[in-house]
């Protein structure tokens, strides 16, 4: 596990779930451009996409802002914080192709580019892009190959592989990343998304720079982060060497009731695209904390102690009020970080 000091990153409202809803279109991205601005220039380490297509938790007609179109732009207006996706779907374009646009935008950042790489589940996305869904196997799989293939041309600048998911033949990507691994190649840090035991784990303690698992939970955190323990000294990794992180939903205000009122807001602007079914579920308060900076720092606070490396937090409100934004800077990062 990382030793390094505890860092915060942020969701940037993107549409993916329903946090966009009640604003113009042509309006969106400079609501996500503010968010991601005031991070730069607040504690923040990093902001943060999501890699979907269509929204959760039902396909509506809201926008959802493609991840990698944000990363360019988001690489171009700001400076100096770094910049994720949480987390990248391999099933969604040829991991060739993949490497080359991420090095472009890390080239395009000045070196800020976080990789995340999942297997991916969003059933319906995959189906209406004509992607299919294969089964879970053959995604992690993909994962496997294409992780590989990606590290490769980073490293080498070109590639040339077979392997039972994709092939590569004398594949070039040029520019390379600024980034450098520890081996001093070209490398942008790899993130291996993903608690599947048997498999994801051991592909992260093989080829990440860090994971992301747990939803927030911290009995999950620590079940998982022992698994990867044991993939890492199976490969002969330094523990140090794979940072571990968590992803947490949060409503945070002076005091609980006021953070229930907005989430109460926040599921009524959803519920605006919901089905009628669907109603009271654009955002689910399981696993989230909901309440006081106090609570959040309990609840981070031990997280850390289970030896998290990085909290990338997701509040729901954020393109329509940066208040619980400042209030998590102010008296959570300010005295965890």
């Amino acid at each position: 596990m990382s030793t390094d000091a505890l860092q915060f990153g942020l969701f940037i409202p993107q549409g993916w779930r329903l946090d966009l809803v009640g604003i113009e279109p042509a309006e969106q991205w400079r609501r996500m451009l503010e968010v991601a601005r005031a991070a730069d220039a607040g504690a923040w380490a990093s902001v943060w996409v999501y890699d979907h297509f269509h929204t959760t938790p039902q396909p509506t007609m809201e926008a959802t802002h493609e991840a990698w179109s944000l990363m360019a732009a988001l690489a171009a207006s700001t400076e100096r914080v770094r910049l994720g996706q949480m987390c990248t779907c391999i099933g969604y374009r040829n991991p060739a192709y993949m490497a080359k646009v991420a090095a472009t935008v890390d080239v395009i950042s000045g070196g800020r580019v976080e990789f995340g790489i999942g297997a991916g589940w969003y059933e319906h996305e995959w189906r209406a892009y004509g992607y299919g869904f294969p089964g879970v196997g053959e995604r992690i799989s993909a994962l496997r190959d294409g992780v590989q293939i990606i590290q490769r041309l980073w490293a080498d600048g070109e590639a040339t592989l077979e392997s039972e998911t994709f092939t590569v033949d004398g594949a070039i990507c040029s520019p390379q990343p600024l980034q450098r691994g520890v081996d001093g190649r070209p490398r942008i840090p790899t993130w291996i998304a993903g608690g599947g035991e048997q498999r994801t784990l051991r592909y992260a303690a093989k080829w990440g720079d860090a994971t992301n698992f747990g939803g927030g939970r911290l009995e999950t955190f620590k079940q998982k982060r022992d698994v990867l323990l044991r993939h890492l000294d199976r490969e002969g990794r330094d523990p140090a060497a794979v940072r571990l992180t968590t992803n947490l939903n949060v409503v945070v205000r002076e005091n609980e009731a006021e953070a229930r009122r907005v989430v109460e807001e926040v599921n009524a602007r959803a519920d605006r695209a919901l089905p009628a079914e669907h109603a009271g579920t654009g955002f689910s308060t399981k696993g989230a904390v909901i309440g006081t900076p106090q609570q959040l720092l309990d609840h981070v606070g031990a997280l850390r102690d289970a030896g998290l490396g990085t909290l990338i937090a997701y509040m729901p409100d954020v393109a329509h009020d940066r208040t619980g934004m400042e209030l998590f800077e102010r008296e959570v990062i300010g005295r965890l970080a």
